[in-house]
């Protein structure tokens, strides 16, 4: 819960001007979770929320959303038995609820609006470094809101993205139980290093979504390290009615070489819509004092302007867009941006594609090409195979050892469990420079996928 104190770090609401909502927007939170069906017969317990009505039409609600009926009672009665649950490894998912991309796809996502972080590490103020920095860190909601469900990546599985906008991209699935990636990314102005594990709790027609994980950016021209914790991720409506997500909470970024901070509060969701897809905050000083106000919508742009001790604005100054949403497609499928689009194709893959590269997934490739049958019966495959692999390397006595991250002896701990932290060990950059000067252009599209450990198990 934010502090009611804007003079406070730990908080972003309270007092007058562009924050006086905040603790209305607060309290209807428990008035969202009255928008329910509870004990719509014959589904005890069920909870329907339409973001964009109210109390009234939420039965309406419940027949809605993308499953034919009788695959949805189905479902529900085998997800009853996990409500309270952390499902994020345990329940085999049908593919009618997956977009045609992996979760280290997503990943990469983060990097649309890179250019925001090349203005951090190129302005001399420490505070406006701090309003480009946490622009970048919002900016990827707007992808992160679509609701379908990436795959989960195979152990080994890799992604890479070559020189957009400059930026080199890679990541890699590093630990299957339990589920964990890594990430790295660079170009002239920064690195970008993450480790990421997904935490859940099933709710029923509803699901918490917690990022246990660390993100670090470093400005290369100063060496600041920006440290990033993003709020969690509910998706409502996940089996009756039409699924959506929000991201209620804060969002900190601080500046571990100065103590300068960020704190954005991403407003809930209230009846027909209200306070949907805001967000407000503060940069603050290592003093804790507001220096730059902050406010806009996760889904269209943020914008700022200066501030004094008590966070209301200076005068004489006005507001400035800082980030703006690029043009989307409409009426896309999978509600991808054109940048998902990019990055699901081989436009953005490297010369000498990694055959553990997602593009090469059979049942991601399938399910592009709208085959859900072939889709589920490939993801099936796969997965039956990581369950052999996992068997062999038990027999052999070998455990599973990533190529591009190593784990460190580091465990930090974030709001919602402790991490084990991977680094980037600095074997990619070798391989992706000796591969570029190569005379290898082998069509990517025709490479088979391959993370595998092991590549023939009958031996």
């Amino acid at each position: 819960m934010a502090s009611n104190d804007p003079k406070k770090a730990g908080g972003g609401g309270g007092g007058s001007g562009f924050f006086a909502s905040l603790a209305s927007s607060i309290s209807n939170l428990g008035s969202v979770m009255t928008k329910s069906v509870n004990g719509l017969v014959p589904y005890e317990g069920l909870e329907v929320i339409n973001p964009e009505g109210s109390t009234d039409d939420a039965a309406e609600e419940a027949s809605r959303g993308r499953w034919k009926q009788e695959d949805r009672d189905g479902y529900w009665k085998m997800m009853q038995k996990y409500i309270g649950s952390d499902v994020t490894s345990m329940v085999t998912l049908p593919v009618i609820i997956f977009e045609p991309m992996t979760m280290l796809q997503k990943m990469a996502e983060l990097m649309e609006y890179s250019h925001l972080l090349d203005m951090a590490d190129k302005t001399e103020d420490p505070y406006m470094r701090m309003v480009y920095a946490s622009s970048w860190a919002i900016s990827v909601y707007y992808a992160f809101q679509r609701t379908w469900k990436p795959f989960n990546p195979i152990l080994g599985e890799t992604y890479e993205m070559a020189n957009y906008n400059g930026v080199n991209f890679i990541s890699e699935q590093v630990s299957h139980h339990p589920p964990m990636s890594a990430g790295h990314a660079e170009n002239e102005h920064f690195t970008y290093d993450c480790t990421s594990k997904l935490k859940t709790k099933f709710l029923g027609n509803s699901i918490d979504v917690y990022p246990v994980g660390r993100t670090r950016v470093t400005l290369k021209r100063d060496g600041v390290v920006l440290d990033l914790v993003p709020p969690l991720t509910k998706v409502h409506n996940l089996i009756f009615g039409r699924t959506w997500v929000d991201s209620p909470g804060e969002m900190v970024m601080t500046n571990l070489i100065t103590g300068d901070k960020v704190v954005l509060y991403f407003q809930p969701c209230g009846w027909f819509g209200s306070g949907r897809y805001e967000v407000d905050g503060y940069v603050y000083n290592a003093s804790e004092e507001p220096k730059i106000l902050m406010t806009g919508k996760w889904n269209e742009s943020m914008s700022y302007q200066p501030c004094d001790g008590e966070g209301e604005p200076l005068p004489g100054t006005e507001l400035k867009e800082v980030w703006k949403l690029a043009d989307v497609p409409k009426d896309d499928k999978y509600q991808y941006t054109h940048f998902a689009h990019k990055i699901n194709s081989f436009d953005t893959a490297p010369k000498k594609l990694l055959p553990s590269d997602s593009r090469l997934r059979p049942d991601r490739y399938a399910l592009e090409m709208g085959d859900m049958s072939k889709s589920g019966y490939e993801k099936s495959s796969m997965e039956e195979r990581q369950r052999a692999e996992k068997r062999t390397r038990e027999e052999k006595g070998q455990g599973f050892t990533p190529k591009w991250f190593d784990i460190t002896e580091e465990v930090t701990p974030t709001p919602w469990g402790d991490l084990e932290v991977y680094q980037f060990n600095g074997k990619y950059s070798e391989h992706r420079a000796a591969a570029d000067n190569s005379e290898d252009n082998t069509d990517p599209k025709s490479i088979e996928f391959n993370p595998w450990q092991f590549h023939d198990l009958s031996t």
